[in-house]
């Protein structure tokens, strides 16, 4: 936290709130990480505009003040409360820490997100068409985690043109030969 430049104000005051939820305090990916029983609960993060806490179950939340961001259309379970101050971090200190407990208590009923299979991602035509024409490929994505081979799909399908995404998986193709995901 000593490291962010622009919302530190912010952020003391968040690790404060959480860290008043008796949750566990680790550093995972380089940010500050909250948990319960070595669950992930809730993890505290800065960007450009704001700073968020992101919940890693946050689609199973209630969400009674409307206040959980889902990032993208694509993310399946974290949802965000965003924070552009450090008097809006005070002024919901109740919401977020309400929020907060409803988290541990999502984890202690030991739900789970229901993710979308693979399978239900659309596949580009393009890449379907070079799976069809290498077998070695088609058995090299296959062996891909589930979580890399939506990685590589939703890369392809983001791109608008044909061409955009023909470029994408002949670009792609060495690395899934490889056995790597998008960002290895």
């Amino acid at each position: 936290m000593e490291q962010a430049t622009t919302w530190q104000a912010a952020l003391r005051k968040l690790r404060a709130i959480i860290l008043d939820c008796q949750l566990n305090e680790e550093l995972k990916w380089g940010v500050p990480c909250y948990t319960f029983n070595d669950a992930n609960i809730v993890l505290i993060h800065t960007f450009k505009e704001y700073c968020a806490i992101l919940f890693f179950k946050g689609s199973l939340l209630k969400d009674e003040e409307g206040v959980l961001i889902q990032q993208t259309k694509n993310v399946q379970a974290g949802r965000q409360i965003r924070f552009t101050s450090a008097s809006q971090v005070d002024e919901m200190q109740a919401v977020v820490k309400a929020y907060v407990q409803e988290a541990v208590a999502v984890e202690k009923a030991g739900l789970s997100v229901e993710f979308k299979e693979t399978a239900d991602f659309d596949m580009p035509e393009e890449f379907q068409a070079r799976l069809d024409d290498s077998p070695q490929l088609q058995e090299a994505f296959e062996a891909l985690t589930p979580g890399r081979q939506r990685a590589y799909l939703l890369h392809f399908a983001e791109a608008k043109q044909s061409k955009t995404r023909t470029a994408r998986v002949e670009k792609c193709v060495p690395h899934i030969l490889a056995g790597k995901g998008l960002k290895d």
